[in-house]
């Protein structure tokens, strides 16, 4: 096997055995539940033991999806199904939930952890933290372009971590672990594993294509020997919820792709005719942003698909013969026939009958090799064979099939075997602490100096963007820095956090890993942002044990879930603001304007004719909703937390102090407005 590993999705029995049969290294599949793909078939418990004995046989890794946000109620289960897998054994986990990773780091610490791309990775001051976490891999984000997965992989290769990069398959619009828009149209959580796709749907800026929150397909495969070179180690294809025949096509380009250093045009064209969104795009990888990257399912796109299946159904007719063994047959006239083969690991002996005297054509070696190199319906190949045999003997061609036969099936007995102590973790929910009776602290964020009332009575923390130019001065609050959540240049966030750190600023909002550990490194205080998904006790544990002294939860928490979670720092929730739904490096603004030419005010409209402002950060842009939390009015319920956040973007300054004041005096809501995710929750 190469020391490049195709990374294979599967769904299914029958997407395990194409992905096999066409030359994946690996594969990765859910459990029935706890998988960021919910929807699709997945495995039951017995069938994901049998899919792991029937990769192992055939020299195939398998990786099991943890990767969604968990709940405190659910940690329990989680650990139980890793436990689970682990002695079946599993080769590692993907894991999205900070939390859970450190469970699992504690409890079972030969398992391997893989930091999902949910965890926003996308570049390299997040992999310190990762190692201390436990993690042996780390999944890149796909919005990283060449040089930023370059200086990725050197920062990995210095850490001894593994670097696994999406290079064929469906690329979301949003940075992926931070899109909330099924989640806030429909409950319908991406990042807890059941994305409705509404991004796929007509959402149209000005000028663009109609469908502007919904790029091609991504395809790397020309790019694979570059991505050897820089030192990724796995590549990744996209697709648990497609057709088998999709993963055979992906997989056997794939693979041709990583033994060859290029991928024969046809093999495209065939991947293109099987699945395709207008065709492919690599923009991301080579920085060419914009337009092009945009595309949509057509009826050609359905169309080719057919023509394409018989062609691929070649591909996986039969086992793909990649495991090498080595062959010794015995043929004694005083003894029973014994056939041994070795795969370099493991050895197995099979016996039949004491042969008998030849009547006419004895047994040669080259007969008996004849007869025992028939492995073609097996994933084995001989690669060496000997033979030590008496004169004058026969063995039947019967015979000989059925101790090969036994002989196959005891290399496959050895080979799917476990050999790992069993563990027998379990997990138990530390009770939480008393509720809170207080009402919270409010901590309010500004969007532009121009919105900041001269009096801030009551107000406990001022938020400012980091990216924003300002003279400030404010008495008896909290001067907080809000570092965004795409990074394109973490020398610039220094650079923005030193400036800051001169004006009094002593604290930091981090809403991804490596925001939390360039702010620690430049000595800054942490609030843990929404963006690390925190979701339950666990996770709020670890970010305090990483360094955070406050945390705000996640906006797919409830309140009664808020309520309920155990965090050794004060807890928070973003109560009131235009909530930021998705994260994007390719803005969809720029499909109908440059950015020359923006005005800072620009939205996408959906097919109900609802505005969804975009607003720009520090190279990366954020989709906002288009109505404001609010949650005035829910004096008792606030209480679950112990702060607020105000999170103002576009209001002016007189609708600032009328928000306010209202939150302050407990008022309903005298505009549109929604309660977002903290009563209905998500499923």
């Amino acid at each position: 096997m190469s020391r490049f590993e195709v990374l294979s999705p599967v769904g299914n029995g029958e997407m395990l055995i194409a992905a096999c049969r066409a030359g994946a290294d690996a594969v990765y599949l859910g459990a029935k539940d706890f998988s960021a793909r919910r929807n699709a078939e997945n495995f039951e418990d017995n069938e994901l033991k049998e899919a792991i004995k029937y990769c192992h046989i055939r020299g195939v890794k398998v990786y099991l999806t943890l990767n969604i946000q968990i709940k405190d109620g659910e940690l329990s289960s989680a650990v139980d199904l890793a436990r689970s897998a682990y002695n079946y054994g599993i080769d590692g986990v993907i894991i999205a939930d900070l939390g859970l990773a450190d469970i699992l780091h504690r409890l079972i610490p030969k398992l391997p952890l893989h930091a999902s791309t949910q965890m926003t990775v996308h570049t390299p001051a997040a992999l310190k933290t990762l190692k201390n976490a436990g993690f042996t891999r780390v999944v890149a984000a796909r919005e990283m372009s060449r040089e930023e997965l370059k200086e990725l992989c050197k920062r990995a290769r210095e850490l001894d971590i593994e670097v696994e990069v999406f290079v064929h398959g469906a690329l979301c619009m949003s940075v992926s672990g931070q899109c909330l828009l099924s989640a806030f149209l429909g409950s319908r959580s991406g990042n807890r594993g059941l994305c409705a796709g509404p991004c796929r749907l007509p959402f149209e800026a000005k000028g663009g294509t109609g469908y502007d929150l919904s790029l091609k397909d991504l395809s790397l495969l020309p790019h694979i020997k570059e991505l050897c070179d820089m030192g990724v180690t796995s590549f990744k294809i996209e697709g648990r919820m497609k057709r088998p025949e999709y993963v055979a096509a992906a997989t056997a380009a794939c693979r041709f792709a990583v033994d060859n250093g290029y991928v024969p045009a046809e093999a495209l064209d065939t991947l293109k005719n099987v699945f395709s969104r207008s065709g492919f795009t690599d923009g991301y990888y080579v920085n060419r942003l914009g337009r092009d990257m945009f595309g949509i399912r057509t009826k050609e796109d359905v169309t080719a698909a057919d023509k394409a299946f018989p062609k691929i159904h070649e591909l996986i007719r039969a086992e793909r013969r990649t495991v090498k063994i080595k062959a010794e047959i015995r043929v004694k006239s005083d003894m029973p026939v014994t056939l041994t083969l070795w795969d370099g690991e493991n050895r197995v002996t099979a016996r039949g009958e004491i042969p008998k005297p030849a009547q006419n054509r004895p047994i040669t070696p080259e007969t008996l090799k004849s007869g025992v190199d028939k492995f073609g319906s097996t994933p084995y190949i001989l690669e060496e064979f000997s033979a030590c045999c008496d004169d004058g003997l026969f063995v039947s061609a019967a015979e000989l099939n059925a101790i090969r036969r036994e002989a196959v099936e005891l290399l496959d007995r050895e080979r799917s075997e476990v050999h790992r102590e069993e563990s027998r973790a379990e997990y138990t929910l530390t009770e939480g602490s008393e509720n809170n009776t207080a009402a919270p602290k409010f901590y309010v964020r500004f969007e532009d100096i121009s919105q900041i009332p001269k009096c801030l009575s009551g107000i406990d923390g001022v938020i400012f963007p980091l990216e924003k130019d300002f003279d400030i001065n404010i008495e008896g609050a909290e001067l907080i820095a809000d570092i965004p959540r795409g990074i394109i240049s973490e020398d610039l966030i220094r650079q923005r956090l030193r400036i800051f750190k001169e004006k009094g600023f002593k604290t930091a909002v981090c809403g991804n890993l490596s925001a939390l550990q360039i702010a620690i490194e430049e000595g800054f205080k942490i609030i843990a942002g929404t963006g690390l998904n925190v979701l339950n006790s666990e996770s709020a544990r670890l970010v305090s044990e990483l360094g955070a002294y406050r945390v705000i939860l996640s906006n797919e928490i409830t309140l009664s879930g808020a309520r309920e979670l155990n965090s050794p720092v004060p807890k928070g929730i973003v109560a009131y603001g235009n909530i930021p739904l998705m994260l994007f490096k390719n803005c969809p603004i720029k499909n109908g304007r440059s950015c020359a030419d923006c005005d800072k005010k620009g939205s996408v409209t959906d097919r109900k004719n609802t505005d969804f402002p975009v607003r720009c950060r520090m190279g990366y842009s954020e989709l906002l909703n288009s109505v404001p939390l609010w949650l005035a009015d829910r004096e008792e319920d606030l209480k679950a937390v112990d702060f607020a956040v105000l999170y103002f973007t576009a209001e002016p300054q007189n609708r600032v102090l009328e928000v306010l004041e209202a939150y302050k005096k407990g008022l309903a809501c005298d505009t549109e407005y929604t309660r977002g995710l903290f009563y209905r929750g998500t499923i």
